[in-house]
């Protein structure tokens, strides 16, 4: 279910260039806080990937929410 999360989400991302660098820019809207700059526009994919990533865990470890997604959600539940 995490990697089907990830996957969904990716596909929201938005990607420009930007003027000043010609460097590429990455983010997902819905994610506050997930966003990646870098030279290429695959590097800039992968390295929002690994941003989300983190983003998802420590909202999980945290116990906070996390956004449906296109109906993909992941629920946190307590465990004994």
């Amino acid at each position: 279910m995490l990697l089907k999360y990830i996957d969904t989400a990716m596909g929201k991302a938005r990607y420009e260039i930007l003027s000043d660098d010609n460097s590429y820019y990455g983010e997902i809207p819905e994610f506050q806080g997930v966003v990646a700059n870098a030279d290429s526009l695959e590097k800039c994919r992968e390295q929002l990937r690994e941003v989300l990533e983190e983003w998802v865990l420590l909202r999980i470890y945290k116990n906070l929410s996390l956004p449906v997604v296109d109906g993909v959600a992941i629920t946190i539940s307590e465990v004994a």
